[in-house]
């Protein structure tokens, strides 16, 4: 016990310890694993029916300039390597057809808007969001709509950065070619960077400043950026000269994960934002485990966090109280801040 003593006195005196360590433990509070789960469901089902579309409009709207028309595609489809590979090896086979506008319309539409939903819910959750200060279904429903558009016009803003990006290299010498798809990539992490950063603002009953989020939004970037090359990596290792019935079983379980791998770091990048913007650390080393500890002040604000966003009106008061703890171990003992609140000023 006088390890963990020290250890926790330890990360309560340094940021650089105490504050992971209080963000390992809100996503586990907050259940986010199952969170991102729920997003992944939800793109798996909207994922290749919105390719699917995207692939029959380019088909359509190109179809005057097939050089033109094979380098978007090619750029579109670089960003989900897992899938977009296949859509591109067989476009052939459904190129501007009906049936595929069709699906891809209806299935990437429920599924998208249901995406939307699921992001909602799980950053106004992250966030400490009441539930009577949440949007209804309708107003959610026209808000997932436009973090719909706002991730299509990222889409859009990055497809032509990659095109641009395809036409500048075939220009330049090999240095100079290195030298601009490094420019290129730094490019969309700012990209991808800003793109986060849009969504948590729209989706969140929050004004989240930009100063606790540059940072969360920054690294879920890079992350996303080495996810990309994981997937290529994958369809080019991985699935190369597989047969047909390995190959389908593999790009199935390869998207699952690599959605759900995406979910993660969405989700992982609010719980940092979130604990840096709600003062949630330090956190007690042993408060998940046992109710023998003393709470320090950040346990004190994310439990009061926890409670307050359970609230169905906004006319009904939720106070939280902590009694001593029964036989409290020395471990993470810390006299509660007199007058500390919850995200909602409430005592």
């Amino acid at each position: 016990m006088e390890v963990l003593a020290r250890f926790d006195a330890y990360q309560r005196r340094h940021r650089w310890a105490g504050l992971p360590l209080a963000v390992i433990y809100k996503f586990y509070d907050d259940q986010a694993a199952y969170l991102a789960a729920l997003l992944t469901y939800y793109g798996f089902l909207s994922l290749f029916p919105l390719l699917l579309f995207l692939v029959a409009v380019l088909s359509s709207v190109l179809s005057g300039s097939p050089h033109l028309q094979q380098a978007v595609l090619n750029s579109a489809l670089s960003e989900f390597p897992v899938i977009g590979d296949q859509i591109g090896q067989n476009i052939h086979s459904f190129h501007g057809s009906t049936i595929a506008v069709v699906v891809g319309v209806i299935g990437s539409l429920y599924g998208a808007l249901n995406v939307a939903q699921a992001a909602q819910q799980a950053l106004n959750k992250i966030f400490a969001v009441p539930r009577h200060a949440r949007p209804d279904p309708f107003r959610s429903r026209v808000k997932g709509l436009k973090f719909l558009t706002l991730l299509a016009l990222g889409l859009c803003v990055i497809t032509a950065v990659s095109t641009v990006t395809e036409w500048a290299t075939g220009l330049f010498g090999a240095r100079l070619q290195v030298g601009v798809r490094i420019a290129a990539e730094l490019l969309g992490v700012g990209l991808y960077a800003a793109l986060l950063i849009g969504t948590y603002r729209l989706l969140t009953r929050r004004r989240l400043p930009l100063r606790v989020m540059y940072g969360p939004a920054l690294g879920a970037a890079c992350a996303w950026q080495g996810l990309l090359w994981g997937g290529t990596y994958y369809v080019g290792h991985v699935l190369k000269g597989t047969t047909a019935t390995y190959g389908l079983f593999g790009i199935v379980l390869g998207l699952l994960a690599w959605i759900y791998l995406g979910a993660l770091v969405y989700v992982f990048a609010a719980e940092i934002t979130a604990v840096r913007w709600m003062r949630l650390w330090p956190r007690s080393l042993l408060s998940p485990f046992t109710d023998r500890v003393h709470l320090s002040a950040g346990d004190q604000r994310a439990y009061r966090s926890y409670a307050t966003t359970e609230s169905f009106k906004g006319f009904e008061k939720i106070t939280v109280h902590f009694d001593p703890p029964p036989h409290a171990d020395t471990v993470g003992h810390d006299e509660p801040e007199p007058g500390d609140r919850g995200p909602d000023g409430r005592s």
